[in-house]
């Protein structure tokens, strides 16, 4: 049985999610086996996509929930919210 988890996070950074945090998501996504999408507005992309999170054109403030299906979901999704309380590695 494949498990499931789900959270959500704020993205704190001043520029929001462009092109280098989003990066930085997508190389911490790709290190899992499990299916991860993020859900903000009207759009549900893969986590593992970085022009699906650049899509999304999410700003500083913005609630994006993150949902994971696979063996290692819920150590993915934890690695995700981590990255993103760190501001996806980004200082300015």
């Amino acid at each position: 049985m494949k498990k499931r988890a789900k959270a959500f996070f704020i993205v704190k950074n001043d520029k929001g999610l462009h092109t280098r945090p989003a990066t930085e998501l997508v190389k911490c996504a790709s290190t899992y086996r499990s299916q991860i999408h993020l859900y903000y507005k009207n759009y549900h992309v893969n986590a593992k996509s970085l022009l699906g999170i650049l899509m999304m054109a999410a700003n500083r403030g913005a609630k994006i929930r993150i949902e994971a299906k696979g063996e290692d979901a819920l150590v993915a999704v934890q690695a995700i919210l981590d990255l993103a309380n760190r501001k996806f590695n980004m200082t300015y």
